[in-house]
């Protein structure tokens, strides 16, 4: 990959750019929010957190296009990586960080990166939002492939490391993806996939883990769970791509092999032995009426999909 030298503006044009976007707007009407009670401004941030829904239904369309476009590529093999500073990078951490408990995924298949590094989640590092470099050395150390996934997240959709980050993974030919709140954004025309949630001025000025957050966590979570159903990971509702390995898993494991078979608890228990386990082995060996190292094959042959093994064994 080339190197981009950093291109971060100085103050006044950085001020210029603040005052042109819709997320740091001054409201005057809310300039006596600190003299209201309590449960009116309660009222007001409820009230204007119902935006939220409505801007992210409006890019539905490209949402689900850039859902598609990754899935093909982790099914692949590819990594889906977030990438942002503050609120947005935290958030990029936080989905990533549900992956493995939600999905079984590997931790290594999705990967948060926080501008400032793993102490930025707690604590704010000064500067680093601002480093196209730290951008580079952090895509660096992931060694990109061209099946991976970047997503750039900045609710300014200015940030120069989540733009750098969409900007430098694109020249390795990874896909990539710019989440922010702002319209005509620089991080949504840097990725192939822009999407651009627009919810307004904050109740706080400039208070971008208010709705801009909110937003960016509803389109994190369509992107991340919907990829994985879209690969395999559940069957129907159920998170079927999971491995009992404590008691509380084991519980959650009988239950989700009950609700897709509607087996006997003790048919259950044998099934689950006899596929070390595995969730979907256990359901694929009572549907398809197959044994464990069948039901293993079979899977893998379906590359995961619960369905496709099933409609196999039929056959």
């Amino acid at each position: 990959m080339t190197s981009t030298a950093d291109t971060t503006p100085g103050h006044g044009q950085l001020r210029a750019q603040l005052a042109t976007m819709a997320t740091e707007e001054y409201r005057p009407e809310l300039a006596d929010i600190d003299s209201m009670s309590t449960l009116d401004i309660a009222r007001l941030m409820n009230g204007e957190d119902a935006i939220v829904t409505k801007a992210v239904e409006a890019q539905l369309p490209r949402i689900a296009t850039a859902i598609d476009a990754i899935a093909e590529r982790m099914a692949r093999g590819g990594r889906l990586i977030y990438a942002g500073a503050g609120t947005a990078g935290r958030l990029g951490v936080l989905d990533a960080s549900e992956c493995p408990p939600t999905f079984n995924t590997d931790p290594s298949q999705v990967v948060g990166l926080i501008a400032g590094g793993p102490s930025a989640v707690v604590k704010a590092v000064e500067g680093a939002e601002d480093s196209e470099e730290f951008a580079r050395q952090d895509l660096d150390q992931l060694v990109l492939s061209a099946d991976d996934i970047v997503v750039g997240i900045s609710a300014s959709g200015r940030t120069p490391y989540a733009v750098e980050a969409v900007r430098y993974a694109r020249t390795g030919g990874a896909l990539t993806v710019g989440l922010s709140c702002n319209p005509d954004s620089a991080l949504a025309a840097a990725a192939e996939h822009g999407i651009e949630v627009v919810v307004g001025p904050e109740v706080i000025t400039g208070s971008t883990r208010l709705k801009a957050g909110t937003a960016q966590k509803l389109v994190l979570n369509m992107l991340s769970t919907i990829t994985m159903v879209r690969i395999g990971k559940t069957y129907g509702n159920l998170m079927v791509d999971l491995r009992a390995s404590n008691e509380k898993l084991r519980a959650r494991s009988h239950r989700i092999v009950e609700l897709a078979t509607e087996a006997s608890d003790n048919a259950i228990e044998q099934a689950l032995a006899a596929t070390d386990g595995e969730v979907k082995n256990a359901i694929l060996s009572l549907l398809g009426s197959v044994d464990g190292p069948t039901a293993a094959r079979l899977l893998e042959d379906a590359h995961g999909h619960l369905r496709k093994a099933l409609e196999a064994a039929a056959a």
